[in-house]
């Protein structure tokens, strides 16, 4: 098969990749979840005039030269309203959240006032709505003010409860399976034995799917036998997966099992090849439902892979707005030189200049298994195929990685 564009390949992914279903969860339990619905407000925020300062709730007229006197009669309170009217040359103690009452129009601070008593002087003239926040001035009931397709943020959940909803109706979450195949792996705290290392790559997958809002599950590690990847397999549809993503055992050798372990259980293969690097031995396929992508076992190669493929196939099936990652633009830290027929996706350190642009510094060793070099990068600069030499300084493109 030969190489397939990263382009077709995404596409390959992404295709068909629909929300997977609405379901309603509390307020409390919304944070990263993605709207399946507009939300419009459920009340008028502020109900009333509120005032927006302590002072003194008064009719602008009365106070609009400096030594008026006014005859204080009651007090409003957050919470506690004034049951009356403000008339001629009167005026209400008002704290901030007090509804402003019946018959005020502006709101006197309490340090630009004289208290003695009943007795209230003006020391700075009142102006007609100042320190007052008007009915609706936040929002109306009835503005739609949470899109469809929204990831709720922080501040999303404050606006979703002043709007007086207790529960949000959000798109069911993807359930990704993760399965590592390999005789050689040996998890952290173990002590390796000869030609063994220890596992790192369902760490990152792990957690680059819980980062876009997938609920992952953990098939461990299968051994090199067909027979127990083909159970790794069946235990991700049993779980009842949306999405398995294997990592190891993608190449073409005699233990690199796991597309004959995908292809005994009926999953059709989209792709295995890619015209990328690093990350050149990776698969997709579907079983019903269940989409696989089939990761390399190279730890750099199996992150860049999942950050490139699973990272927007998650997205889709969440119903976010944005699937694709955005390119920036940025220049060359050093030179390059030029490229084959593979894309590549170096990773590399990035620097903002005092002119505010930014430079892109590729790690010195882009070789597929450093991880330490996969941890000091901050983006991936991308390299088109056949992209000629290239001097520090000419403009390029990256892709920021996650934080």
């Amino acid at each position: 098969m030969a190489l397939m564009p990263v382009s077709d390949a995404l596409a390959a992914v992404l295709a068909g990749a629909e929300p997977l279903g609405e379901e309603t969860v509390a307020l409390d339990q919304a944070y990263h979840r993605v709207l399946a619905r507009d939300v419009a407000a459920r009340r008028t925020q502020p109900p009333q005039a509120m005032s927006a300062m302590d002072g003194y709730a008064v009719r602008a007229a009365d106070a609009a030269t400096i030594d008026s006197q006014l005859t204080l009669i009651g007090e409003v309170a957050a919470g506690r309203p004034f049951a009356g009217s403000v008339g001629a040359g009167e005026a209400v103690r008002i704290f901030t959240g007090g509804v402003v009452p019946a018959g005020a129009d502006a709101v006197v601070i309490q340090e630009d006032t004289v208290t003695d008593g009943k007795r209230i002087t003006i020391k700075e003239a009142a102006i007609p709505g100042r320190h007052i926040r008007r009915a609706g001035v936040d929002f109306t009931e009835g503005d739609v003010l949470l899109r469809k397709g929204t990831r709720l943020t922080d501040r999303d959940l404050a606006l979703a409860a002043g709007m007086n909803h207790p529960h949000l109706p959000v798109q069911r979450r993807p359930k990704v399976a993760i399965l590592a195949t390999g005789d050689e792996l040996v998890m952290p705290g173990a002590t390796p034995g000869p030609g063994q290392i220890v596992y790192s790559n369902g760490y990152a997958l792990h957690a680059l799917a819980r980062q876009e809002g997938a609920d992952t599950v953990d098939l461990g590690v299968a051994a090199d036998t067909l027979e127990a990847t083909t159970a790794g397999i069946r235990r991700a549809r049993e779980s009842g997966a949306d999405v398995l993503v294997t990592t190891g055992g993608a190449s073409v050798g005699d233990h690199d099992l796991v597309q004959q372990g995908l292809k005994a259980e009926g999953i059709a293969m989209t792709f295995w090849k890619i015209a990328m690097r690093p990350g050149k031995p990776m698969m997709h396929g579907r079983l019903g439902p269940m989409r696989v992508i089939g990761l390399p076992g190279n730890p750099v190669s199996s992150y860049v892979c999942a950050f490139l493929f699973m990272v927007p196939l998650i997205r889709a099936l969440s119903g976010q707005q944005v699937i694709h990652h955005r390119r920036e633009h940025a220049v060359l830290g050093r030179d390059l030189n030029a490229n084959d027929q593979r894309e590549d996706y170096l990773r590399a350190r990035l620097e903002l200049r005092d002119d505010g642009s930014l430079v892109a510094l590729p790690v010195s060793h882009q070789d597929s298994s450093l991880l330490a070099n996969l941890a000091a990068a901050q983006v991936l600069l991308v390299r088109p195929p056949f992209a000629p030499k290239a001097e520090a300084g000419a403009p390029c493109e990256v892709l920021r990685l996650p934080v």
